[in-house]
């Protein structure tokens, strides 16, 4: 086996151009897909921290009837918070948010909005909350980027907003936007608005009511709250998870151009050698080698052009992944126009596994591309190999 490496190794490096282009087409592939995979693992990872900073914390329990994409829900999703977790509220460790639905009047226009009333002085979520704790000629609100680009609305702005309480009457108040805040979840901030829980429990005449509970990440959850369902963060960033593996799909038939190609390189070189070397292999049997030998031997120096490559990837690859690492991937356009949890830049994760992963596969797949050439080999005269010409 190792005098096949060594004999593999200087044929490779004898064919000189034609082994060198195989090797860079390889390494290419071992680069991009390395790089590709990180970026989607590296969102997938800042995706969920986004989540749960900003919108889900460590779990929520939800009101039965909520269901957050359905709007006509909201009227019915609420009830009194369950007594059981009143200490955990007391303590700071669950805050209770009440979400009704509302239409506000920006210059004049009509738009619908999702009110939410959280505690100005919760510390679970990174929404600038503080800000809502403050004496104004109006409802304190706070509004997202997105939002406040929509109603082309600035801090310090009054808004006319109107709401139905629980008894069914509609009545109406202004609004002022104390803060406007930038987050990487859109779902956060698109189309709400956010006031003082205790207020908005006083307009809607719902005292002690609350939509949803958000605890702290880690915290001992309960089961079985009579009106109320634990969704666990899982659950909650299963759509990350969905749009990663449709990602990834799409990825994969990338990937699959380009080691077709550089498979296509392998085979072609692989090809045309056993053409040029036909003497060199009836030397070979001549010599006592095995016709499975000899096809060996021409299967190593086909896998050593994924080892060659690994090396030469290796050189360039590393400090450029490194770097994007270090700096990440800007985007060239605006992320929160998508709709989904994405920062605007974002920074891949290389993983051992996905390393040794890569290695394995495209060393795997040039094996086997280097093999089926080689099969003709074992079909070859001796006599007429040493001639030059095949059987």
């Amino acid at each position: 086996m190792i005098l096949a490496i060594k004999l593999a190794y200087r044929n490779l490096i004898g064919a000189g151009l034609r082994t060198w282009l195989s090797v860079t087409v390889l390494s290419f592939s071992f680069v991009v897909i390395i790089f590709m995979k990180g970026v989607l693992t590296g969102w997938d990872r800042q995706a969920k921290t986004d989540m749960s900073n900003w919108e889900i914390g460590g779990g929520q329990y939800w009101q039965k009837n909520y269901d957050p994409y359905d709007p006509f829900t909201l009227n019915e999703s609420h009830a009194p918070v369950p007594s059981e977790l009143k200490d955990e509220i007391t303590a700071g460790n669950i805050e209770p948010s009440l979400i009704v639905p509302g239409t506000i009047y920006p210059q004049g226009r009509l738009q619908s909005v999702v009110i939410k009333g959280i505690n100005p002085r919760q510390s679970i979520l990174l929404l600038p909350s503080h800000k809502l704790d403050t004496i104004a000629d109006g409802i304190p609100a706070i509004i997202g980027s997105l939002m406040a680009k929509s109603l082309k609305a600035s801090a310090g702005d009054h808004i006319m907003l109107r709401w139905r309480d629980a008894n069914g009457t509609f009545d109406a108040g202004d609004i002022v936007i104390t803060g406007i805040f930038s987050t990487n979840v859109p779902a956060v901030e698109a189309g709400q608005i956010y006031i003082p829980l205790e207020k908005l429990r006083e307009i809607m005449m719902m005292p002690d009511e609350a939509t949803i509970l958000t605890f702290r990440d880690g915290m001992k959850t309960l089961t079985g709250l009579e009106g109320w369902i634990l969704m666990t963060k899982d659950e909650l960033t299963a759509p990350v998870d969905k749009m990663i593996k449709t990602k990834s799909a799409g990825q994969s038939i990338l990937f699959g151009i380009l080691l077709l190609l550089a498979m296509l390189a392998v085979f072609d070189t692989q090809v045309l050698s056993i053409f040029r070397r036909q003497r060199e292999i009836g030397t070979y049997v001549a010599l006592g080698y095995t016709r499975r030998q000899v096809v060996g031997l021409f299967t190593v120096e086909g896998t050593m052009h994924s080892v060659l490559a690994a090396i030469v990837s290796a050189a360039y690859g590393l400090p450029f992944l490194g770097w994007m690492a270090k700096n990440g991937w800007k985007m060239p356009v605006d992320t929160s126009e998508f709709g989904i949890a994405i920062a605007q830049t974002l920074y891949p994760v290389y993983s051992a596994g996905l390393i040794l992963s890569t290695v394995l596969i495209v060393t795997l797949t040039t094996a086997a591309v280097s093999y089926w050439p080689s099969r003709r080999i074992a079909e070859m005269n001796p006599t007429d190999a040493l001639r030059g010409r095949l059987q």
